[in-house]
């Protein structure tokens, strides 16, 4: 049976591929976790102890990751433990490096030097990374200009061009992917949508006064659904040829004032909300437009989104409603 492993395993995205690897039923699943790890994504596991076999890790510690490797030998490694909350990366543009680019070396050393050449390393990339995009450049492709505009762009631009220089450097089977936004339920409440509907869930539980704290709205992106996405990049190891880049995306483009305004709609406090601009919610320089052309990665996965943005925005909704106590 095929052995896989994630890292980041009890945050967003880790958690619903978690649950894609368990539900196919194929593999045996190994998660790295923090000491510190909350376990809350992942409680809804029955039997989790029996069904995921957990090791505690600190990705930046180079002998914890080459142990873990080398215990678990897997077949397919799923990377997502990074810092990915962009806004606070200009803060602390010194832990964004070292955690995403760093932490990845660890895990492409402890693969060359365990011999595991054939093990699938996935890294999951950023529509970020690309930047300043101008109107005339859309849609993004593979060959597209990387203008990134915050340091956890960058930490990402410099972790995908290392994965790629173990590739040729030393034929580890590396995934290289680059995701644009993907949401659904779980997304820690610091993102733009999850915020909007835990507000609206303590509006209408009468916790707080009926105004929805915003940042810049008119930014244009594509959305896919965080469980299609699980879904894209299970078939990216399975199908992708390694070292190659590819996009994932999807055809839904709204800006995030067009996906507040829906999330308002779907709310029974709707007729008495109101938006108003945080300053300290606006970045230091925003990207205006990720609207990125993924057919390369269709037509080699065969891969297309099925759940439409309706849906994840309103499961998004009812995960906050849901959550929200206090």
């Amino acid at each position: 049976m095929r052995k896989v492993l994630i890292t980041g395993i009890t945050g967003f995205v880790g958690s619903h591929m978690a649950d894609l690897i368990l539900a196919r039923g194929d593999a045996r699943l190994y998660g790295i976790r923090r000491w510190s790890s909350r376990m809350s994504l992942l409680s809804h596991i029955k039997d989790i102890e029996e069904r995921i076999e957990f090791f505690t890790c600190n990705i930046l510690d180079p002998v914890s990751v080459f142990e873990v490797v080398e215990r678990v030998r897997p077949d397919w490694i799923f990377h997502f433990a990074a810092e990915s909350y962009v806004a606070p990366s200009w803060d602390m543009p010194h832990l964004y490096v070292n955690t995403n680019v760093n932490g990845t070396i660890n895990f492409l050393e402890a693969l060359r030097k365990l011999k595991l050449a054939e093990t699938r390393f996935h890294v999951a990339g950023s529509g970020e990374e690309y930047g300043l995009v101008h109107e005339h450049e859309l849609p993004i492709t593979e060959h597209s200009e990387l203008r990134p505009v915050n340091p956890y762009a960058v930490s990402k631009v410099a972790q995908d061009l290392m994965t790629y220089e173990h590739f040729k450097s030393y034929g580890l089977h590396v995934v290289r992917t680059r995701a644009f936004n993907h949401e659904g339920p779980r997304r820690d409440k610091v993102f733009a949508l999850p915020t909007f509907a835990y507000q609206i869930a303590r509006i209408e539980k009468g916790l707080q006064e009926p105004v929805i704290k915003v940042g810049t709205l008119d930014v244009r992106r594509n959305w896919t659904d965080v469980r299609d996405m699980v879904e894209a990049y299970h078939l990216a190891v399975e199908k992708c040829q390694p070292g190659e880049l590819y996009l994932i995306g999807s055809d839904q483009v709204l800006t995030v004032q067009e996906c507040l305004d829906r999330l308002i709609a779907m709310s029974t406090a709707r007729d008495s909300i109101r938006v108003e601009q945080d300053p300290a919610r606006v970045r230091p320089t925003e990207v205006p437009l990720l609207v990125g052309r993924y057919d390369k990665f269709v037509s080699a996965t065969g891969w297309k989104p099925r759940i439409e943005f309706q849906k994840t925005l309103a499961d998004t909704l009812e995960y906050w409603r849901s959550a929200v106590t206090t």
